[in-house]
């Protein structure tokens, strides 16, 4: 299982200071240097976290896979088209949330999202849409011509219910049997993580939270040494 690196939320840290650090291009580096296999970032139509100038450097430094997070709006297509990485992952998005809070609602924005489909893989840009683990969502995905589908497991990340975890491998099962790859994310840490490495249709994961939060917490004190160090040169 494969696993690409969200950086959103080294720039939400950055945005909190309106300054210039901590850097999520500089962070990306250094999670490709740990292991990571891809990078992900989500560009908002508010941008809160990302900005346009952290998109362009990151295509010309990632190393190994880009992947975009953004609205299938025609703003987000053109600057998709414009930079081109590697993948976009369409989702949907409000004003008001803190996080992304569901799925793609294809039955619903199908044609919208066909268009954007179409004009980005125009230009050679892999297409993966961020859906429930639910038949006719998976079923849409592959009428509009998405590549890959990256399952929503928030539901499973907040209630860990055997449940969830049975929607989440019916889901990739399914999307398989119809051609299409499969990614998961959303609410994932070490913890939850184990039982979906057991699900062989699940090729990557996408983590940036947790990893966020313990990077907080396990580099202070390396970050509290080389300062300490600095200070007694």
């Amino acid at each position: 299982m494969k696993l690409s690196i969200n950086v959103d939320h080294i720039a939400t840290i950055r945005e909190a200071r309106g300054g210039n650090e901590p850097d999520p291009v500089a962070a990306a580096a250094i999670a490709e240097l740990s292991g990571c296999d891809g990078i992900t970032i989500h560009l908002r139509s508010d941008r809160r976290h990302i900005k346009e100038r952290d998109l362009e450097l990151l295509r010309r430094t990632v190393k190994t896979r880009l992947n975009l997070e953004m609205g299938a709006t025609e703003e987000m297509v053109e600057i998709a088209r414009k930079v081109r990485p590697h993948q976009v992952t369409l989702v949907p998005e409000s004003p008001d949330e803190l996080t992304t809070e569901g799925g793609l609602d294809l039955i619903k924005t199908e044609e919208v999202v066909r268009r954007a489909v179409s004009a980005l893989k125009s230009c050679e840009i892999e297409v993966s849409i961020f859906v429930e683990p639910e038949p006719e969502q998976i079923e849409k995905a592959k009428e509009v011509g998405a590549d890959i589908i990256e399952i929503n497991t928030g539901k499973y990340s907040e209630a860990n219910t055997e449940k969830e975890l049975a929607r989440i491998k019916s889901g990739a099962a399914y999307a398989r049997k119809l051609g299409l790859r499969v990614h998961a994310g959303h609410g994932l840490n070490c913890l939850n993580i184990e039982a979906l490495k057991e699900i062989r249709e699940i090729e990557e994961v996408s983590i940036g939270h947790s990893i966020v939060a313990n990077a907080a917490l396990l580099g202070l004190g390396e970050a509290t040494k080389r300062m300490r160090e600095e200070l007694e040169k």
